[in-house]
C-alpha cells in the first residue's frame, strides 16, 4: 500500500501536480510521549511527479504544509499549478518550501 504514497525525500524537490483532495482521520504516535492521537490529514490524488504520468496519492500531516497549500483549495485551485515540494529534516521537526507553478496542461 506504500508504493501508492508520494513520499518526500530530505532535501529533494519533488514537483506534483494535484487532481482531488480529501480529509481522513489518522492515528499518529508522538515520538516523545509514546501517545496516540487522532489527527486530520490533508490527502490529495497525483496525477504527475516530475512532469510523468502518476496515479498515486499526497498525505499532508504537518500543519506547516497544510497551511502552505491552504490558499490553492479553494474551488480546487490546485488543479491549475503545479507545487515544487522541498522538504527539510525528518519528522515533527521537518519543514516545507513550496513554489507554485503554473501546469502545463500539455504535459
Amino acid at each position: 500500500m506504500l508504493a501508492n504514497y508520494v513520499a518526500l525525500g530530505d532535501g529533494i524537490p519533488l514537483r506534483l501536480h494535484f487532481t482531488d483532495d480529501y480529509l481522513v482521520d489518522r492515528d499518529i504516535t508522538d515520538a516523545g510521549t509514546g501517545k496516540t492521537k487522532r489527527v486530520k490529514s490533508l490527502v490529495f490524488e497525483v496525477d504527475q511527479i516530475n512532469g510523468e504520468p502518476a496515479s498515486k496519492t499526497f498525505s499532508v500531516l504537518s500543519q506547516q504544509l497544510a497551511g502552505l497549500l491552504q490558499p490553492y483549495l479553494r474551488d480546487h485551485a490546485y488543479r491549475g499549478w503545479d507545487f515544487v515540494i522541498t522538504k527539510t529534516g525528518t519528522g515533527f521537526t521537518a519543514r516545507f518550501r513550496v513554489e507554485a507553478h503554473p501546469h502545463d496542461l500539455q504535459s
